[in-house]
């Protein structure tokens, strides 16, 4: 059996607050004589340049913007002093960093993930195994006291790392006591390449190829289906379609207000292409097991019901370590009630020809190898390849 394989088994006999053995104090981190605290938001420039610095170190094709770690650090959830680890050498440089995190919207599992990086100066100072250290025992705190602590469900602690990360990063991890559980595939699409109207059922194939000039492509007689782009007023329907969508994927959980609303400063409204139904079946989607609660109140309410999506985004300080432009899908799906129509890949054929549109070179997204909706197989029929790749490690709990 692969690893990327999801096993069946039975729920935990046990709470995540009794598994997740939480010790009552931290492991110091005594190794390279530096100086430790937690993070503030104006650490917010020396974390980005370590990380950067890091990710160059390591190989890896992508980097974290400024951004990005101050909304990481902005987030409400987060506890800056008890969750974040910096060391700093004599003259206040910072030349290490741990974090451990636990979203809040999750339901059916119990996650943590912990991150954290060494100067490339100062490594082999035994510095990372003792920020492991305490990254994993700070992730056991965290799920012996998160929302899903008494509850029986599934629990791990992951990290992740590229494909090709360096020896030192994989003994890093074995030596701590990580497994391999899950493969990603990020995949590339030549946007030279020729694209695909976004037709919808129900629609005129020609209508359908003014989506990527920013108007709505309208439905043909008979049609409850409407192919859009993103506006403010879709968010939150946009949010419950993407929770339905990844219900039956290996270890996602649902997203909630707070995290779905994170990580907007490299979002790209005019690249997020959506598909709603404007007459759904209201009755029959309220009567089904398959409808959650809060898309059922949703649906009571007479909100917008989004079926499809294109999450897109444009990280541009990747570009040079790529070496092109490209536009991003963060995610892509269809509501389970809806699938098998085409209607996420006529929101993806939107999407990409809006980043052709706006000059982009590619566009590029990251998918589980071991997928259960042919996903793989959906990117594939538009042109796309695989270009690298990457896996998460955990410890069960």
């Amino acid at each position: 059996m692969s690893l990327a394989e999801p096993v069946e088994t039975a729920l935990p006999t046990t709470t995540v607050a009794e598994r997740a053995a939480a010790p009552a104090t931290l492991p110091p981190v005594t190794a390279g004589a530096l100086t430790w605290r937690g993070a503030r938001r104006d650490d917010a420039g020396a974390l980005h340049a370590l990380q950067d610095q890091v990710s160059a170190a390591d190989g890896e094709p992508f980097r974290v913007s400024l951004d990005e770690v101050e909304e990481t650090l902005a987030a409400g959830y987060r506890d800056l002093d008890a969750d974040f680890l910096l060391g700093f050498d004599d003259d206040g440089v910072l030349r290490a960093f741990a974090q451990a995190d636990v979203r809040p919207g999750d339901r059916t599992a119990a996650r943590a993930f912990v991150w954290g990086g060494v100067h490339p100066g100062r490594r082999g100072e035994g510095i990372g195994r003792e920020l492991m250290a305490w990254g994993i025992a700070r992730a056991r705190q965290k799920l012996a006291t998160s929302h899903l602590a008494g509850e029986r469900v599934p629990a791990w602690i992951a990290v992740h790392s590229e494909d090709d990360a360096p020896a030192s990063r994989v003994r890093l991890y074995e030596h701590a006591g990580f497994a391999v559980r899950r493969y990603y595939s990020c995949l590339g699409r030549d946007l030279a390449q020729p694209i695909p109207e976004p037709v919808i059922p129900g629609q005129e194939a020609g209508a359908a190829s003014s989506a990527h000039a920013g108007a709505a492509a309208p439905s043909s007689s008979g049609s409850s289906l409407r192919l859009v782009a993103w506006t403010p007023e879709l968010d939150e329907p946009a949010r419950l379609a993407r929770n339905d969508a990844f219900r039956d994927h290996w270890g996602s959980q649902p997203q909630s207000q707070v995290t779905w609303a994170e990580d907007r400063d490299q979002f790209m409204a005019p690249w997020t292409w959506l598909v709603v139904d404007d007459a759904p079946d209201v009755d029959a989607l309220l009567a089904s097991p398959d409808t959650d609660e809060e898309t059922a109140a949703a649906l009571r309410a007479g909100q917008p019901l989004v079926v499809a999506y294109n999450w897109a985004a444009r990280y541009e300080q990747d570009f040079a370590v790529r070496g092109f432009t490209f536009g991003y899908s963060e995610n892509v799906g269809a509501r389970r009630a809806y699938r098998g129509r085409g209607l996420a890949r006529a929101a993806l054929a939107a999407g990409l020809r809006a980043m052709a549109g706006d000059g982009m070179q590619y566009a590029l997204l990251d998918v589980d190898t071991a997928n259960p909706t042919g996903a793989l197989g959906l990117y594939a029929g538009l042109g796309y390849e695989k270009l690298d790749g990457s896996r998460m490690w955990s410890i069960e709990v």
